[in-house]
Order: C-alpha cells, then structure tokens, then sequence
C-alpha cells in the first residue's frame, strides 16, 4: 500500500512552476516581499520559451520616435486583438511596460542603444511607432539572463527538471501544495505551499509544425482547469508568419519578425513583393499602398506608413497560405524572405546575428546573400487561463497565472513583441497578488492537502509504468498532433473541427492506456505518457472554442463564416470542467469598455496627438 508519508516533502509560501520570463519576474516580486519563494521547471533554468522571443519588448519608451506613449500603444495592442483584448489588462501592459524595461536595465540588461546613448527601439508588426527595445536578436535571451541572475541573488530556490502532476487542494478548494515527479530519478515530490502562480507557457506541441520546444505541452492550462481554473479565449492560436520551411529537421523554427522589422521583405516564386495584395481595410490608412512608399520607409522619415510586410501575424500568416495555394510558394511550401538585397551584409550581421548562425548551420543559407525559406508555424497561445486583470488570480483561491498561459491581453491576435513586455508586467502583478493573497488570507500556515487524493495522482503516474501492455505514446502523440494539423490548424471549418474532436475523443481511450517501458529513472517515454494528458485537454478545449466562435477574428479563420460577426465582437469563450468531470465551452458576453479607455482605441492617431482624446 502506498504510504504518502514517504513521498520526501519540502515547504514554500509561493511555488512559481515555469522559469520562463514570467516566471522569474513574478518569484522576484513575490522574493522580494520576504516570502519563501521556489521556482519549479521541467527543463534546465534558462531553456525557456521566451529565449525565442526575438526581436525585442514592446514598451512606449519614445526613444525614437517621441510621439509614442502609452495612450497609442494602447490603442494598437486593443486594435490587434480585434477589440478582444481585457481593457483593464491593455491599459496596465501599455503604462507599465516602460517601467518594467527600465527596470530590466538596472539590473543589467545591455540593450541596443541610440546615438545618444538610450535604449534603441526598432519596428515590428502592429506597431505605429518604433517601439521594440531590443538586444540584436536575441532580445529574449538577455531577459531571461538578467531576471535569472537577479532573482539567484535574491534567495530564490529552483528546482530544474521536475516536472509538476497535479495542484492540491484544502476542504475549502484552496491551493495547498503541489505534487512534483524529479525526470532524473522517478521520484516524487511534494510541495506544500500557500500559493501557485502559473507561468508554463503555452502548448505548441499538439501541432506537428511548431516553433515551441518538446516543454510546451499545455501543462498550466490542463492542471489549473483540473482543480476549477477556467480557460478562456482557446480558440486563438497564433501560426507565427515566419518559421523555417526547409530542412524538415528545423521546420517551424522561429525566424524573428525582426527580419522583417529591419527590412526584409516577402517574394512568392514569381520574385513578386505580394503582401500589397493583402492589405485588409481596416489597415489601408496605415500602411503603404505602394513599393516606392513601403521603401522610403527604410529611410527613417517618420511620415511613411509601414511596409505591409509590418502587418499583424494573422494577415501575413494567412496572405503566405494564400500564395502557397495559388501556387506560387517555395520549393518547400512557403514564401522568401529576402534581406540580403535590402541591407547591406555588415548590418545583417550586426542586426540579425541569431539569424544568420540559424540559417547557415541548420540550413546552408548565407541569408546577407540568400533569400530565406519561411512559412507559418504554431508559435503562441492567446488563450489560456482567466485571470483577474489587477492580480492575475484564478477562480482557484490561491492560483495565479501570467505570461503565455494566462488569457486576457492579446485577444484575438497578439502584436509582435508585446509578449515579452507581458513577462514582465504581468509577471510582476502575479508576484505582487500572490503576495497579497497570502497576507490576506494565509498568514503564517499552509493548509493540509489530503492524502488519499495524493495516493491516487501517483497511482495514475505510475500505472503507465506498471502495466504489462499498452500503446506506444511517441505514436499516439503523432496522431493527436495529425488531428490538430490537419483540423485545427491555421484556417478551419466547421466540419474539420468536429473532425479534430472526433479524432481526440477516439484517441482518448490510448491515452488513459499507453504503456511506457522500463524503469522510472531517466525514462523519456514515461515522461512522454504522462504529458499527453495535458495535451489532449489542451487540444479538445481549442478545437470545442474554435467550433464555437462561428466567425473569422485575428488568428481564428473559419472558412464557413468568413469575416468579423457583430454577434461576437463582444464575447469570449470559457472553457471550464464540470461536476461529472466534462467538458463545458460556453459564450459569455464581455463587460462594457470604460468609455475614456474605449475613446483611446477608436481614436485617429492625429486626435492622440493632439491630446484631444484620454
């Protein structure tokens, strides 16, 4: 009989599961309100996802350009979400995103810099303005050098490599404590703590094409919804433009937007510049209608409108497909991008030095001479777990989320280099509601978690361990990321969404059963199985809220109900387990704007120059 008293035990007030940016950022604040802080990651400290974020952090610094503040990069961030972003979430990410940059800087990040010696800022995708701080492109990579530096000399405790099962629970539904698995030994452990805050990222790894690594399974969103957490706006999946088409063994690895930010542009085969085909209305005031306009961009007067190469993912993403299908992609299924006879090879290398190290050892392309290979890949999760704009709390007491896999922000369609500035706003606003709460309502004592609902979640684990037969899981994951590829991928309809559920459901039953061989100690396959749950919840819950949303918004494209619907101009889908243990997708209508936040969004930019509006 299993003796849950064995399992060792240790004791935090706060467990941050995640050590991507916005994990770090939000153990920090909560380490620096004196609570014992741990942060627990299934990878090794530093092999996060928001490494690959590029191309820089949006923040309305006005370096380069003075007329941006945070008023514009409001109305941007709520207008490239499709008017689905959380106002109260947009108008925090946009006052406090210069903060939190500058914040970074004192603690050490080496950011690009101006002539006269401030943070550079360069363009990207949905941006009016120059906007994105950046370090090259590896903007990603030094904010999780400078959070992790900081926050191991504040104290915080990491446990790398161990991957977390379950949340627990008090009588009264409270976090409680966490049930972890070491992936070196198989051994188990448990946490018991007064909060949780949530920062896994998103789930890329229920899509064949993905520019997410083997970590991102859907894990936040499977086991905050598990214990009551509800989900939200699922459905929003966002395929990147720009990954890496050729050779297969790199297809859907991210190529920064910076590229194009730096003025590279897109060619079909026929060498046409086919992104002025694909300007939609609601940007033609923005963006230029011509090639000569879109160059005299690259010469830094602040009157041009962007290139259209500069639009946001979801159009430029859906214009490659388009071409493709037209037939007139690349060789290998998508578009060129070409830099190389745009700026000359000294400032690729200077700008783009990630770049052209990927290319030239994963692909034999020397990009300051070669056009590059790139078509869309599953790359971001708009949708994730419902938090509370100012706290970033749950419905679970206790359960916080930020980053990529809480909901809210981005809407329907987030702008490039928002998420990283999202890290760290958000991150921080966890850190600081965590720390709340537990002043609040924990005090000095964490609740007791019940052993018997421990017992049971170990059993589950190792039962894949222990049977005498089963399916594989590597072959299994192939058929559930086959099922969302081909059903739930970049365009949909209706009929391959019930096709996708279809398939998940059928493949549910080779979930509960697949066997994994061998003992616990470095087992890849076990760990394999045991991630398959998170990701078939994941999965059934973006294809049910992609059924549902009977419109084409931002990233989510039906094919049967082309274009915006009024009807869901105001309304998310939540996703949340019932009582008998099923899935419930509902519409639920969203709260009127605040009138002076929603003026700011619909407002000319000349009205916010001016100062006539907010």
């Amino acid at each position: 009989m299993l003796d849950v008293s064995e399992i060792k035990t240790i004791e935090h007030d706060v467990v941050v599961i995640g050590a991507g940016g916005a994990g770090l950022r939000a153990a920090i604040e909560a380490s620096s309100r004196g609570l014992n802080t741990g942060i627990v990651c299934k990878s090794l400290l530093g092999k996060a996802h928001t490494v690959m974020a590029e191309g820089g952090m949006a923040a309305a610094l006005g370096n380069v350009d003075s007329r941006d503040n945070w008023k514009v990069h409001f109305r941007d961030t709520i207008r490239g979400s499709k008017f689905l972003a959380s106002w109260r979430m947009a108008e925090l990410h946009a006052k406090n995103a210069p903060a939190r940059v500058r914040e970074l800087e004192a603690w050490g990040a080496v950011f690009d810099r101006t002539k006269d010696g401030r943070i550079n800022q360069r363009n990207f995708g949905g941006h009016r303005y120059p906007r994105l701080a950046h370090v090259g492109d590896r903007t990603g990579l030094e904010l999780i050098r400078t959070l992790q530096d900081h926050g191991i000399h504040q104290g915080i405790q990491v446990h790398m490599e161990c991957k977390v099962l379950n949340l627990l629970t008090d009588a009264d539904g409270a976090i409680s404590g966490v049930l972890c698995l070491w992936r070196e030994t198989g051994r188990f452990m448990l946490i018991r703590c007064k909060a949780v805050i949530m920062a896994t990222g998103g789930g890329g790894k229920c899509w064949k094409i993905t520019s997410n690594s083997w970590e991102y399974t859907g894990d936040g969103a499977a086991i905050a919804y598990d214990v009551g957490a509800e989900l939200m706006d699922l459905e929003f999946t966002q395929f990147h433009p720009t990954g890496m088409v050729w050779p297969p063994s790199v297809r859907g690895t991210l190529v920064t937007e910076g590229v194009r930010g730096e003025g590279g542009i897109l060619l079909n085969s026929e060498g046409e510049r086919f992104m002025f085909r694909y300007i939609p209305e609601r940007f033609a005031s923005e963006t230029a209608d011509t090639i000569e306009e879109a160059d005299a961009w690259l010469t830094d007067d602040k009157n041009n409108r962007r290139p259209p190469e500069l639009l946001t993912r979801d159009v430029v993403a859906r214009a490659i497909l388009a071409e493709v299908k037209a037939g007139r992609g690349s060789p290998h299924g998508g578009a060129f991008l070409d830099i190389a006879n745009r700026r000359d090879p000294a400032f690729i290398k200077k700008k783009l030095p990630s770049m052209y190290h990927q290319f030239k050892e994963l692909a034999e392309v020397d990009i300051t001479k070669q056009a590059m290979e790139v078509g869309p890949t599953l790359h971001y999760f708009m949708g994730g777990i419902r938090v509370d704009a100012d706290t970033q709390e749950t419905a679970v007491p206790g359960l916080f989320a930020c980053g990529e896999c809480a909901a809210g922000l981005h809407g329907a369609n987030r702008l490039g280099g928002n998420s990283l500035s999202d890290l760290l706003v958000f991150g921080h606003l966890a850190g600081s509601g965590a720390a709340d709460y537990i002043e609040g309502r924990r005090g000095d004592k964490a609740a007791e978690f019940n052993p018997e609902v421990v017992a049971k979640h170990v059993r589950a684990a190792t039962s894949i361990l222990n049977r005498e037969s089963g399916p594989n899981p590597y072959l299994v994951h192939d058929k559930l990321q086959l099922a969302m590829q081909e059903n739930a991928g970049i365009v949909r309809t209706g009929e391959q969404l019930k096709e996708a559920i279809a398939q998940l459901t059928a493949l549910q039953p080779e979930v509960d059963q697949v066997k994994a061989d061998g003992a616990s100690q470095y087992n890849a396959g076990w760990h394999e199985a045991l991630d398959l749950s998170s990701m078939m919840i994941t999965s059934l819950a973006v294809a049910k809220a992609a059924l549902m949303r009977e419109e084409s918004r931002g990233a989510h494209t039906r094919l049967d109900f082309e274009g915006e619907r009024a009807e869901w101009g105001n309304a998310n889908v939540v996703t949340k387990k019932g009582s008998d243990g099923e899935m419930i997708v509902q519409r639920e209508e969203r709260p009127a704007p605040p009138p002076e936040l929603e003026a700011i969004a619909r407002a000319t930019i000349e009205e916010l120059e001016s100062g006539t509006v907010g």
